[in-house]
């Protein structure tokens, strides 16, 4: 397997871009890190479908001429993992940090956080190139929270498993907004009802689908939490069933949680908290999808922006921002449990991980 780490390295960085290293799923082996592809602030990746392409947000105000934000397409190359540039666009708004490809490959979505908008779009189907932003739909309000949460800040836009609908997690207004999704024409129109709410201060920020897509786990920055809801796939509609808390019981610090990711049988949920720089792990019940909590170990470094588990379900490498380094943990695939491989690798400001299966 091929692994890509998204940095959030900027233009006049040396070395700045995507990053690239090889993973050997039967032993957790990391080697040959090397940069893929030159990309500033490549805070958040997605690799499509079809294992060709590879989209990239640019997290700024400005980038290459948009006004705004970028995100960028690019073409994988299998046997080295090198990435060459299709093309970019306008990301709809300011601060991109987000993006995800529906599960048809037809369109890009894209998540704004500096000004809180969304934007979808299109993607050529044989070139795997970007269409200049089909929908761009900017959010309002705010919430409890005045330092963090005076006015929108969408932190993610992710489509249902149907493909028909997509989810965004807005941390300045404490909504999850569910919109219509047709993938076809790259466009998105508002859900009834529009949205889901958290507790006011909460501030959602990622999500996870369960195995059998009953439920969806939100996870919650600002007041470390995940928010368990059922999800009804038909009309696209959120009902809360629990909230739980991410940090470690005696923690007392400042904390902010990043990421939330299920385990491949389902039986597991974990999430990422920055400040106590732990990884919490639950145990789900597939049939209420309630977590229960089965504790927390060191993040191998300094502030987990993000983690991904190997599709095999055997390993998870967490991208350590602020320590500059990918830390891998072996997974108990019986009790969810998580110890420390001693495989690190040094990568600059990490931000996020995506496994690649090349077949080879």
């Amino acid at each position: 397997m091929l692994v890509y780490i998204g940095t959030g390295t900027g233009a006049n960085d040396p070395g700045h871009g995507i990053f690239v290293m090889r993973f050997d799923p039967a032993s957790g082996k990391m080697s040959d890190v090397k940069l893929a592809g030159q990309s500033a602030r490549s805070t958040f990746i997605f690799i499509h479908p079809n294992r060709k392409w590879l989209y990239a947000v640019n997290e700024l105000s400005d980038a290459k001429g948009n006004k705004g934000g970028g995100v960028e397409a690019f073409e994988i190359d299998p046997s080295g993992g090198a990435l060459k540039l299709i093309n970019n666009q306008p990301s709809g708004g300011k601060g991109p940090c987000y993006v995800a490809v529906d599960p048809s490959g037809r369109c890009a979505l894209v998540a704004n956080y500096g000004s809180g908008a969304l934007a979808s779009l299109a993607i050529d189907q044989s070139t795997g190139a970007l269409s200049p932003p089909v929908s761009v739909i900017q959010h309002t309000g705010s919430s409890a929270n005045k330092e963090r949460q005076s006015g929108p800040h969408a932190h993610s836009l992710n489509a249902d498993p149907s493909g028909k609908f997509a989810i965004s997690c807005d941390l300045g207004t404490d909504h999850v907004d569910v919109y219509k999704l047709d993938a076809a024409s790259a466009k998105l129109t508002p859900n009834d009802p529009p949205f889901a709410t958290v507790a006011p201060g909460s501030g959602p920020r990622h999500l996870a689908f369960s195995k059998g897509q009953k439920f969806v786990y939100v996870c919650n920055e600002v007041n470390n939490t995940i928010t368990v809801f059922a999800w009804d796939g038909s009309r696209g509609t959120l009902t809360e069933v629990q909230t739980i808390n991410t940090l470690p019981a005696d923690y007392r610090g400042t904390d902010t949680a990043s990421e939330v990711q299920v385990s491949p049988n389902g039986r597991f949920v974990y999430a990422a908290n920055r400040g106590s720089n732990t990884i919490a792990i639950f145990a789900a019940d597939q049939s209420s999808g309630k977590l229960e909590s089965r504790g927390h170990v060191p993040c191998g470094g300094n502030w987990p922006r993000n983690f991904r588990i190997d599709p095999g379900g055997r390993f998870m490498l967490v991208t350590n921002e602020r320590s500059g380094n990918v830390a891998e943990f072996a997974i108990d695939e019986s009790t969810g449990a998580l110890a420390p491989t001693g495989e690190s690798v040094q990568i600059p400001t990490p931000m996020c991980a995506k496994f690649l299966e090349t077949g080879s």
